[in-house]
């Protein structure tokens, strides 16, 4: 930056205060959300709870809670839609959804999302808000739709 000698030298420093407090203010945004996104985390529908990991260099999310565990006979619910049939008679309950969900930027994490719903995964980004809210974000090409997640206890 150059300040020009017209400049009076007190409105030069407060124009540099300033502009560092307004830095300092957009580093504090991007700062890690109290607490992390490890924890247990509702769908936005809430029918599904997540349970929020690292695991490695990656962030894990396996299924740890459904509003209807068992099916209209009482068996738990399967992963009937996968596209693998030797996988469909696995319970949804324990299921990896977070594939290789890699750090891409601060607090924010990309990779592949499995959708149980339709047996299918998809390119996804998950980003923590704040210490209450997870972004879920799942694209198919240049669609996507996302939805957020809240924090919650078991």
């Amino acid at each position: 930056m150059r300040i020009h000698a017209r400049l009076p030298v007190a409105l030069a420093a407060s124009f540099i205060l300033t502009t560092a407090l307004f830095a300092s203010t957009i580093g504090a945004a991007r700062a890690a959300p109290e607490g992390g996104p490890a924890g247990i985390w509702q769908t936005q529908a809430g029918d599904a709870r997540v349970q929020v990991s690292r695991c490695g260099g990656s962030l894990c999310g396996k299924v740890v809670w459904l509003r209807q565990p068992t099916d209209s006979a009482g068996r738990p619910q399967l992963d009937d839609k996968n596209q693998n049939p030797s996988l469909r008679t696995r319970p949804i309950i324990g299921i990896q959804l977070f594939i290789d969900m890699k750090p891409s930027a601060p607090n924010t994490w990309t990779g592949r999302i499995y959708n149980a719903d339709d047996g299918q995964s998809y390119s996804s980004t998950v980003s923590q808000i704040d210490a209450g809210r997870l972004e879920v974000r799942g694209c198919i090409g240049a669609l996507c739709g996302s939805e957020t997640w809240t924090r919650t206890t078991r």
